[in-house]
């Protein structure tokens, strides 16, 4: 078909519009519809890990809300991700609806699965998180078993470490938490 627009948007209504599926996720990055494939065992096991030691820090004390995919974060008409672990503060539970989040986690945390989405967490998910305000990133790299850290600044993220092997991964958002990199990685 000659002078076909190939360069079609999707926007949020026609990603809610998408069957229902037990097999397939989706996010929307720039108007383009993206399968996310199934993690791997591991990247699971990694992301429980994970979850469950913020869990219990945030709700010790009493900081607001941690989820996990798959769940809708809509940064705009066009972008809808679905990040592997997120947490909104208490003051901002405003951006938290029965059907999805309406707006940026004050946390987000990627788990990398090479090939499928590795380059996609560094650069576009990265870009997004920053032009939408999320006020820290987190890259979990399973093969190199190691967590990145950066902070929200004007001109985009900025790394604050790179924690591996024995280290204690430590958050400038969530002050006094601290957790063993054997924890998340075992």
């Amino acid at each position: 078909m000659t002078g076909a627009n190939t360069s079609i948007k999707f926007s949020y209504r026609d990603y809610k519009s998408l069957p229902e599926s037990d097999t397939k996720r989706y996010e929307l990055i720039e108007g383009e519809l993206i399968v996310v494939p199934s993690p791997t065992t591991y990247h699971q096991r990694i992301s429980g890990n994970l979850e469950y030691a913020l869990r219990e820090f945030i709700q010790t004390s009493n900081l607001g809300y941690i989820y996990d995919a798959p769940c809708d974060v809509v940064l705009s008409e066009e972008n809808v991700l679905q990040p592997d672990i997120f947490f909104i503060t208490r003051e901002r539970s405003e951006i938290i609806t029965e059907e999805n989040i309406q707006g940026s986690p004050d946390l987000v945390i990627e788990i990398l699965s090479p090939p499928f989405t590795a380059e996609r967490d560094r650069t576009h998910k990265r870009t997004l998180y920053a032009r939408y305000g999320v006020r820290e990133y987190w890259i979990v790299d399973p093969d190199e078993r190691t967590v990145e850290i950066m902070t929200l600044r004007e001109e985009g993220f900025e790394a604050v470490g790179v924690y591996q092997g024995e280290a204690r991964v430590e958050s400038p958002l969530l002050a006094g938490l601290m957790i063993d990199l054997k924890r998340i990685f075992q």
